[in-house]
């Protein structure tokens, strides 16, 4: 299958590129990249226009089975989202790896990264190869799965990390629940390092948040909700970069949403530490100010915070300290969102939303240039994860995003691919969206 990409704003932060070019697919891999292979085509054959359904011819290397129009939209390496659920196996009514992956499709990603948090939970050999070989037979996108730091995720005893990397993964974390042991947490780092694998902290300090739903602050008194203070995540930050600065380990902090967290990183890269970091669409553009309307669709963990806070991870992405932008996706039932704030589940999802919101929130307001944004959403995550991706080059694999950055559209829940609605966005109207993505050259989702 051989399709070329015409007239795109290829943008390719792991290259500095950025300029129109067109892109010849064959073989899943990008075999040209240049600034006029739709000429060379066209004069070669002696047509005078393409289409989608043209089959010309090379200079007599093969035809030509698909042309893509890309003319005032952008082309970028697939995105890859390093923190999602799949829910898969064990809890299916929220989400599968095959609604997971075409949510993921729809919304730009070509390589999702699943957190170990499964039923049972991915701590073993056998659990990780399930989830790669239920994704090669029904994903639309790449999976790439995160086994879990300990046994069942108790926080009591190491899994077998050895074996989790052999099998798969690409980090180990206990997502969703913080290692609140630090000497388990320093074993776990030391063995980690010794495969150089990333260890995901979901920072908290479980004592210090107790029983609280929302941030702790003016907004959670006047509604009489128990709060989350913010030092609950920065203490297990503080903690943590300690312990990786002792092992040498490579330690990635989870969904940072409080300034303090993002001084503490920005001192410990200054001081070189092996430390990095992601934040969520959902922290960028939302405060604690969205609770005042008690949906549960707002309710996460870590929670919205302050301005000052969403001004701290603004800054923060901005001059590097963060590096990822990531969905956090976590996909629950009607029936468990819609019970009272406090019995609700924490969670929202994000894959078909998180390119549009950090293009409206963050590309069109100036706090990112375009390019700057794509690299946290591809390139990011690929050399954190090391991943064989993340950039367009001849001879890479053709793992394509193709959005329009000005595509004015309304977030309606019911038209998600994703088994789940728990979306903190809806009725939104966003500036961006994904026209087709495409994985191992092949279009697993057009608009």
């Amino acid at each position: 299958m051989r399709i070329l990409i015409k007239g795109g704003r290829v943008i390719d932060p792991a290259n500095a590129v950025d300029d129109a070019l067109d892109l010849l697919i064959e073989d899943g891999k990008i075999i040209q990249l240049d600034r006029n292979v739709a000429g060379d085509i066209l004069s070669s054959t002696g047509k005078g226009k393409s289409s989608k359904d043209s089959k010309s011819s090379m200079n007599g290397i093969g035809p030509i089975d698909r042309v893509m129009d890309a003319t005032g939209l952008v082309v970028c390496p697939g995105l890859i989202d390093m923190h999602a659920h799949l829910r898969q196996p064990g809890r299916e009514d929220k989400e599968t790896i095959a609604s997971g992956t075409m949510a993921a499709a729809r919304g730009g990603f070509t390589a999702v990264c699943c957190m170990p948090n499964t039923d049972p939970v991915n701590d073993t050999r056998s659990v990780t190869e399930f989830m790669l070989d239920t994704a090669k037979r029904e994903g639309a996108v790449h999976v790439y799965p995160i086994g879990a730091i300990t046994k069942g995720m108790k926080g009591e005893e190491l899994a077998e990390i050895g074996e989790l990397f052999e099998a798969g993964c690409v980090a180990i974390s206990d997502d969703g629940r913080p290692v609140m042991n630090a000497e388990l947490m320093r074993r776990a780092m030391e063995y980690a390092a010794m495969f150089d694998l990333p260890v995901i902290q979901h920072s908290e300090d479980l004592y210090l948040t107790g029983r609280g739903v929302v941030h702790e602050g003016f907004v959670s008194t006047e509604l009489g909700l128990r709060g989350i203070p913010s030092v609950s995540e920065a203490a297990m930050v503080a903690r943590d970069i300690l312990l990786a600065e002792l092992t040498g380990a490579r330690l990635h902090i989870a969904h940072v949403s409080a300034a303090e967290s993002v001084r503490l990183i920005r001192e410990a890269k200054a001081r070189e530490v092996r430390v990095s970091c992601e934040a969520t669409p959902h922290h960028i553009a939302l405060t604690e100010e969205a609770v005042r309307g008690f949906s549960t669709n707002v309710k996460m963990n870590p929670p919205l915070r302050s301005e000052s806070d969403r001004q701290a991870l603004i800054e923060g992405l901005r001059d590097g300290t963060i590096d990822v932008i990531a969905t956090d996706h976590a996909p629950h039932t009607v029936q468990e969102k819609e019970r009272e704030f406090d019995l609700a589940p924490f969670g929202v999802i994000g894959l078909e939303t998180a390119l549009a919101v950090t293009l409206t929130t963050m590309v069109h307001t100036g706090a990112l240039s375009l390019s700057e944004a794509i690299a946290k959403l591809s390139c990011g995550p690929a050399r954190l994860l090391k991943l064989p991706k993340g950039q367009i080059a001849e001879g890479a694999d053709a793992d394509l995003t193709i959005f329009d950055p000005n595509r004015d559209w309304t977030v309606e829940p019911s038209a998600f691919v994703s088994k789940s609605r728990n979306t903190p966005f809806s009725g939104w109207r966003l500036k961006g969206g994904t026209v087709a993505t495409l994985v191992a050259g092949k279009v697993v989702w057009e608009a």
